[in-house]
């Protein structure tokens, strides 16, 4: 065989096994495209909301100070103040709309405060506030879990006041004051329906004229009262966290 003939026949057979090569390859599975990760799944955190019924106690303290004025000894007779301890109850309903939350709420506060004192001619002077209650608006800003509010309104009070003349002759008058409040606080949610809170309130009566009538007493006296509150409480609310 020729050399020319010998290279026409490498050349055919090399052609062959290219194209037995490219038919075995072409009957290959084609790998798949790899995917691209998934994105991780972002959770919101969730918000609280104050919106609710709510009911719940609280305890603190009271300071009472009480102003006495008799016509019969002068002006400026006698200024005395006491701390007091009190308990109670509150019961509210709130309604929020973004961050502001506006209510409704009303409470009540046994307390022990006891003021006496003498005027200016030796009469004795007696004030003891029972109880008080308020029923107030409610207006603050919530930043989740806390809640920031001032509050305002309706107050009242029970007094038991009386008066001892020169003679030892004692009167009483024991009446309910009617007033007004303001107030702030601080609240926070425990969890979806317990929060704690703390909370200031000054409760103002003016100074009403007393029902006094003894022997030696013939013009009544008039009496201002003003009450400040500390609490601190707990409340309930139902449907809270929603």
């Amino acid at each position: 065989m020729g050399s020319r003939a010998f290279l026409g026949a490498a050349a055919i057979a090399a052609g062959a096994l290219l194209y037995v090569g490219g038919a075995q390859a072409a009957d290959l599975p084609v790998a798949p495209t790899p995917m691209a990760p998934a994105a991780p799944i972002a959770y919101a955190p969730q918000v609280y909301n104050w919106s609710g019924v709510y009911l719940g106690g609280h305890i603190g303290g009271g300071y009472a100070s009480s102003s006495w004025t008799d016509p019969a000894a002068g002006t400026g007779n006698d200024d005395f103040s006491s701390w007091g301890f009190l308990g109670g109850a509150q019961v509210g309903a709130n309604a929020q709309f973004n961050r502001l939350v506006v209510g409704l709420e009303g409470d009540f506060s046994w307390i022990d405060a006891k003021n006496s004192g003498t005027d200016s001619i030796g009469e004795g002077l007696n004030t003891n506030v029972q109880w008080t209650s308020t029923v107030t608006g409610r207006i603050g800003a919530a930043f989740n879990r806390l809640l920031v509010y001032g509050k305002g309104g309706l107050a009242l009070a029970q007094d038991q006041s009386s008066l001892t003349d020169l003679g030892g002759n004692t009167a009483t008058d024991s009446f309910m004051r009617t007033g007004w409040t303001v107030g702030a606080g601080l609240e926070y949610a425990l969890d979806d329906n317990w929060s704690a809170k703390i909370e200031y309130d000054y409760l103002g009566f003016g100074s009403p004229t007393m029902n006094f009538t003894t022997p030696l007493v013939s013009v009544s006296p008039s009496a201002s009262l003003n009450v400040q509150e500390i609490k601190a409480g707990l409340n309930f609310r139902f449907g809270g966290g929603q």
